[in-house]
């Protein structure tokens, strides 16, 4: 047990422990920005000594959100809310903080707890999905659309 509180070189980044916070969908963004939420879950978990916090995952485009309640970086205006997260977790200790990124758009049309069973139409929020299914891959492993 004794290694759980050593610090731990990964890639050039040293965190001063190895607990590690994994990313969890909060699903508490709107219009994909980082908000008072954010700031108070993972800045917490800083603060009782988390080696290295993950965000939960960001969309790198709003067809590609989990949900529309996920957190986003397809927008400048989304750094700003998130850079604040990351330098105050930074000022917690050797914190360190990753963004999980995700293209994931085949739940982006669903909603929050029980209406996560229901897809949303276009009209009131939901996107049109892209999946795997969408692309087909050559042999040489280039993508193309169909």
């Amino acid at each position: 047990m004794g290694a759980l509180f050593e610090p731990l070189t990964l890639r050039g980044v040293t965190v001063r422990n190895r607990i590690v916070v994994s990313p969890m969908c909060e699903y508490s963004s709107a219009d994909g920005f980082a908000n008072e939420w954010h700031l108070v879950h993972l800045g917490s978990r800083a603060v009782g000594g988390a080696g290295l916090v993950f965000t939960e995952a960001a969309a790198v485009e709003a067809a590609g959100r989990i949900s529309p309640q996920d957190l986003g970086i397809y927008r400048d205006e989304h750094v700003k809310n998130l850079a604040q997260i990351a330098a105050f977790i930074h000022e917690q200790g050797r914190s360190a903080v990753y963004s999980w990124r995700t293209p994931d758009a085949k739940r982006a049309s669903r909603g929050r707890g029980k209406a996560a069973r229901r897809l949303r139409p276009r009209r009131v929020g939901g996107v049109r999905s892209w999946r795997r299914a969408h692309c087909r891959f050559s042999p040489m492993g280039r993508s193309r659309t169909r």
